[in-house]
């Protein structure tokens, strides 16, 4: 089995990544959420550069302490701006580690010269893992096979 990186597992995953800029009002956000079926965006400046994150889990925090008046806001005032990001030569185990200690769902993915080339999720994670256990028990029927 190839290397077990966040490229690898990533590998098969549409690279399109879904971005809003900071300006974007939550009504908006919320709706590119829910129609890509998806549990984060990613907020990008006028030059591409990533300065954000902002889950489901941050609209409804947002919405617990504000209300209706959620709806006022844009991306930008409940953002996460410190954004953990990983590489996409770190190892999946390392990945999941990161998002379990932190309670993170989902991370940004970028190169060691900051090109964002993907966010990874738990549930790829989990789907990848599920993955190289399924590989694991092939290998060992068709070993056992071999050796009866």
């Amino acid at each position: 089995m190839p290397g077990k990186t966040i490229a690898t597992a990533l590998t098969g995953k549409s690279a399109s990544i879904i971005s809003v800029v900071p300006e974007t009002g939550l009504a908006e956000v919320t709706h590119v959420v829910a129609t890509r079926r998806i549990g984060a965006v990613v907020v990008m400046d006028a030059a591409r550069k990533l300065v954000g994150i902002l889950s489901e889990r941050d609209v409804v925090e947002a919405f617990s302490q504000r209300g209706k008046a959620v709806l006022e806001l844009k991306a930008a005032d409940i953002m996460t701006r410190d954004v953990t990001m990983v590489d996409p030569k770190m190892p999946v185990d390392l990945t999941m580690e990161i998002m379990d200690r932190s309670c993170f769902g989902h991370l940004p993915v970028c190169t060691e010269d900051g090109e964002l080339t993907g966010i990874v999720s738990i549930r790829d994670m989990v789907k990848y893992r599920i993955m190289l256990h399924q590989h694991d028990v092939e290998s060992m029927k068709a070993y056992v096979t071999r050796m009866a």
